[in-house]
């Protein structure tokens, strides 16, 4: 973090569930997670670290889509479990990390924040770190799994009871489309990509990074950000190149590399305006001895300040 901010007292959170994901697995993420040593690796960056647990919420049912969506009630049982904890978190002045999980998740834990920037009278900037635009809606997609939708959701485009979760004091959507940096897109429906361009969603796809360098990217994904910025990094593991993280259910070939993803962590910390974490769609069940786990934990440290500048 920077130095004129104090280190933040953090809390774990895990979700283990996969109800909105198209694969079964990333329910175990939380634990591969903690047996990876995040408690440990953040300790040593100096933070104060609770482990509140695990969430409970209803099994997956496995069960084909509903009016397009696939597991709707547990979807919305589970992310206003998220929201509830998270939302607990920031009341208290501390650093909300969820451990999911599938992205789904992202809905109940950027509610929350949503609602607090609201409440706290801060700006609230979002960066999402995927291989996926997640903007699907019912309509768009095939599947109806709603780890595809959750940025759709919280600009107010799905069912009401995930557009709405957040509780807005004008009813207004989570999000504007405005307040989110989507970065390492490189796998986007074409009726999908048709709805982010109509809804102005500024993306730093894998080309752009390619062209200009993560450097660049970042700095034009934070530019804007003050002491009265929230940011919130909602990191899916399959933003990551697959041959260095295999763990994951979506896999996409093209991903950052490793030195490409240390940068765009250490960028993000250089702001000091971290303030909430999602980590989601580690999948142990698809890992090799849990190297995915121990590349998360790694990139999460950078996070928080740890760094390969070695330069004054």
């Amino acid at each position: 973090m920077t130095p004129n901010r104090p280190a933040p007292a953090v809390s774990l959170i895990g979700a283990p569930t996969d109800i909105g994901a198209g694969a079964r697995g990333a329910s175990m993420g939380p634990e591969a997670l903690r047996v990876a040593g995040l408690q440990a690796a953040l300790e040593g960056r100096g933070l104060q670290v609770a482990d509140r647990g695990n969430l409970a919420g209803p099994a997956n049912p496995w069960l084909p889509p509903v009016d397009g969506y696939r597991h709707l009630p547990q979807v919305v049982e589970w992310n206003r479990a998220v929201f509830d904890a998270v939302r607990g978190e920031l009341r208290q002045g501390r650093l909300p990390i969820l451990l999911g999980g599938d992205h789904s998740l992202g809905l109940g834990s950027i509610s929350a924040v949503a609602r607090h920037c609201a409440e706290a009278g801060k700006q609230l900037r979002v960066l999402w770190l995927d291989a996926h635009a997640d903007f699907n809606t019912s309509t768009l997609t095939p599947s109806g799994n709603v780890h595809g939708m959750p940025v759709a959701c919280l600009c107010g485009f799905g069912p009401e009871a995930l557009t709405q979760l957040a509780g807005m004091p004008d009813g207004a959507p989570a999000l504007r489309p405005q307040q989110i940096r989507q970065i390492g897109i490189r796998s986007v429906d074409a009726g999908e990509k048709r709805f982010v361009h109509e809804q102005g969603l500024e993306v730093f796809d894998m080309r752009f990074i390619d062209e200009v360098g993560m450097r660049q990217t970042m700095l034009q994904a934070l530019d804007g950000l003050d002491e009265h910025t929230h940011l919130h990094v909602s990191f899916d593991v399959d933003f990551l190149d697959p041959d260095i993280a295999p763990g994951v259910g979506t896999t996409v070939p093209g991903g950052p590399t490793y030195r490409e993803a240390q940068l765009c962590m250490e960028m993000i910390a250089d702001s000091g305006c971290l303030a909430s974490l999602d980590i989601v769609e580690l999948n142990p069940a698809l890992d090799v001895r849990n190297k995915t786990a121990l590349l998360a934990v790694d990139l999460v440290e950078s996070l928080f300040g740890k760094s390969t500048l070695m330069r004054r």
